[in-house]
């Protein structure tokens, strides 16, 4: 007579199978509510390029600045909003600004961003 030894099952659980899925699918909200903020920085940060660029004072910088809100539709950030300084004979433009996104009761994340013209 033979006896088998039995071996241990190996794998995640069913119920470790649920809660890593719901752990996966509340990162992957916070992540679908967190891109289009970044797509919104990116779209500010080209627009104070363009401003400096444009721009010789303050007052060109944040008229270019408004026009280039009103092209990529973005309110997050205005041309009264904009710090604009010289560095040597450049134009440089500088920005910050908060998002917060609710997540469920009290709890909120908040994303700060900043960021200057080249």
């Amino acid at each position: 007579m033979t006896v088998q030894t039995r071996s241990r099952q190996r794998g995640i659980s069913f119920i470790g199978l649920i809660v890593v899925g719901s752990l996966l699918a509340m990162g992957g909200v916070v992540a679908a509510q967190m891109f289009p903020t970044f797509l919104e920085y990116q779209a500010i940060s080209k627009a104070a390029g363009k401003a400096a660029k444009e721009g010789a004072t303050p007052v060109e910088v944040r008229i270019v600045f408004d026009k280039a809100a009103q092209i990529d539709d973005f309110t997050s950030v205005t041309g009264k909003d904009l710090i604009v300084t010289k560095e040597g004979d450049k134009v440089v433009v500088s920005f910050a600004y908060q998002r917060e996104i609710h997540l469920a009761g009290p709890a909120w994340l908040t994303l700060k961003y900043a960021g200057r013209s080249k």
